[in-house]
């Protein structure tokens, strides 16, 4: 009995031990994607900065002259 007992306990400690790389890779991939969202936002964001200034110093020109 002991030899299977010791063979359940190794295949569920390796079975956890799958699980928990499994778990922080998915937790990785996940960080990378927001990451990476987080990126495209900031990008958004300065392209629409830039816009409005172009924007903004055109219509100044018109005004003087």
């Amino acid at each position: 009995m002991g030899f299977m007992d010791d063979a359940k306990e190794t295949a569920e400690t390796a079975g956890r031990k799958i699980q928990d790389k499994w778990e922080d890779t998915t937790d990785a991939i996940g960080d990378k994607i927001d990451e990476a969202k987080a990126d495209a936002d900031v990008k958004k964001a300065e392209a629409e900065r830039d816009s409005v200034e172009t924007r903004n110093s055109l219509k100044e020109k018109m005004r003087k002259s």
